[in-house]
Formats: C-alpha cells, structure tokens, sequence
C-alpha cells in the first residue's frame, strides 16, 4: 500500500514547478498542515499565503492573483470549500473564468470522527452545477501526479478533491495511462459495468476480481474527470454491459451516480444502480469503516452487480 497521500503529491508537483515558475502561488487557509504544504511554505515563503479560517477570502484573492497573471492553488477543507464559499467559486472563479485551482482536501468522509460538519458529500454536486467549474477526483496518487501537472498547463478554474489518508495504488510506477478530461478502462468486460470515482476505484477493481470468480465479467472506468464527464466512455461500457454500477464518496443525490444515469437513460437505457453514502447523517469512523458499513467496499459493490444481474 501507498504511504504518500494525494495531497502530498499535489504538494511535491508544486514544489518542483515553482522553482522556475514563480507565478505559481499556493494559498491555505490554516490549512497548510491538512494539505500537507507545509513544505511549500518553508520552501517558497513568497509564493506562499495563509489566509487563515477565511475560505471566503481565499477564493477571491486567488481570482484577484489570476486576473494579475499569478497561477493560484488554493487548499482548504473540502467541506469547508465548497461551502462556506460557493458563492465566491461560482462568481469570483467560474463566472469570471479565472485561472483558480481549487484544492479541496480531506474529501468525503475522511475526516472521519469529526461528523457530518467535517464531512463533504455534496460537492461533487454542488461545484458540478457551476458554469466554467472542472471537477476532479483522482483515484491514487500517481493518477493525482498527472493530474497536477496537466493543470499547471492550462488556464481555466477547476475543482480537485482528495482524501486525508494514503490510499492503496490502483496505478503502477511508469504505468499510468492518463488522458485529461477522458476516463481511464481499467478492465472490459461484458457483463456489468461499474463505474467509480476517486477512493472508490481500487474496491471497483478488486469487485471486478471477485466477479471473475464467479464467471462475470465485470468492466471498470475510472472516471476521475467528474465534470467534464466523459460520456463516450460511458455510452461504450454500458452498452457492452447488462447493468451499470456506480460507486462514490457522495451523497446519492447529483453526484457520479445521477450524471451517469442521465448520459444512460437517454443513450443506451439499462439498469444503473447507484453506491453512495446515505441520505442521513453518516456514522463516525475511519474512511475505511464508514465504507464497510455502508457496502462502499469489493464485497458490497460485487453484491450489487450480482443483484443488479439478476
């Protein structure tokens, strides 16, 4: 298993890119431990700002930067940031389509203990329905290497979201086959499609293993790239499948799960059931924990495609 977290990649990538390009800035907002910046700070103390417990602030002076031609990265809960400053994202970052890159960490449940106000099960949703808006949820930590780097070269805002905690590799070192804003086919397969999102993509392909046993055949899409949504990929597992399973760290409500039945109801109808957190205030716990008890691991994904299949 991995023992660097995503958010310590982002930081790695920022460091090694801002010593020849000093128009990259991070920002955080007393965040800078929780984001694993820390380093970023002590390192490039000029390209850094702490704006403190004001995510508000730290969004519109990051669109303040970009409109001065500075490359923002701006880090702070996920929970927090796609809350307490929607409003600034949507004006301040999508509206005046500013070159802002919006770090939300600690995504989903990984707060664990520190219950639903910690948590972030509705940004997917939230900063999905933004004009202008990016989403991104990348699986494992080289997936977020390429990431970063794909968006240090372009000029528009996005949305990043990552967890708390090391997360096992779906990928392998010098393997990782990334395209931006197009889904990774992890495996094809002929019988179900099962359709994931960021910490849920390594129990999507260890379900996919458990099904071969079983003689089903089971495809896998990793689809990191939330919004823009790669519809043709989707279009093509599903129409190779029976039945579609999608698989997220969201509420079940206008996350992964509902972009993709709506792309499948219209262009090749099949039944899409949808693994998410519940509607409900969720247990406190590890990441690990929260996904047992809900199903959101191998086991529970491969029980909801058998019975999906009928």
């Amino acid at each position: 298993m991995s023992k660097i977290a995503n958010r310590q990649v982002i930081c790695d990538v920022l460091m090694e890119n801002a010593r020849e390009d000093k128009d990259i800035v991070v920002l955080c907002s007393d965040s800078r431990g929780s984001a694993s910046l820390a380093k970023f700070a002590d390192n490039f103390p000029e390209q850094f700002i702490e704006v403190g417990i004001a995510e508000q602030n730290l969004v519109s002076i990051s669109a303040g930067l970009a409109k001065c031609g500075k490359k923002p990265y701006a880090a702070s809960p996920a929970s927090f940031l796609s809350t307490r400053s929607y409003e600034q994202c949507k004006v301040d970052a999508a509206y005046s389509n500013t070159n802002v890159k919006l770090i939300g960490i600690s995504g989903g449940v990984s707060y664990g203990a520190l219950g639903m106000s910690h948590h972030s099960a509705q940004d997917i949703a939230a900063m999905c329905a933004i004009p202008n808006m990016r989403v991104y949820i990348p699986s494992d930590r080289l997936q977020t290497e390429c990431l970063i780097k794909a968006l240090l070269s372009d000029e528009k805002p996005a949305y990043i979201r990552v967890g708390r905690n090391a997360v096992e590799d779906v990928y392998e070192e010098g393997n990782v086959p990334f395209e931006m804003d197009r889904a990774t086919v992890i495996r094809e397969g002929t019988d179900v499609a099962i359709i994931a999102c960021g910490e849920m993509v390594k129990p999507a392909v260890e379900a996919a293993q458990l099904l071969e046993t079983k003689g089903i055949h089971a495809s896998v899409v990793d689809m990191y790239c939330v919004k823009p949504l790669d519809k043709e990929a989707i279009v093509k597992a599903a129409g190779n499948a029976r039945a579609v399973i999608t698989a997220e760290e969201h509420s079940p409500f206008g996350g992964l799960g509902s972009m993709v039945s709506q792309v499948v109801a219209v262009e090749c109808p099949k039944k899409v059931v949808n693994l998410a957190l519940p509607d409900t205030p969720v247990i406190t716990g590890t990441s690990k924990e929260v996904f047992d008890h809900y199903g959101l691991n191998a086991e529970g994904i491969a029980k909801a495609a058998l019975e999906a299949l009928g």
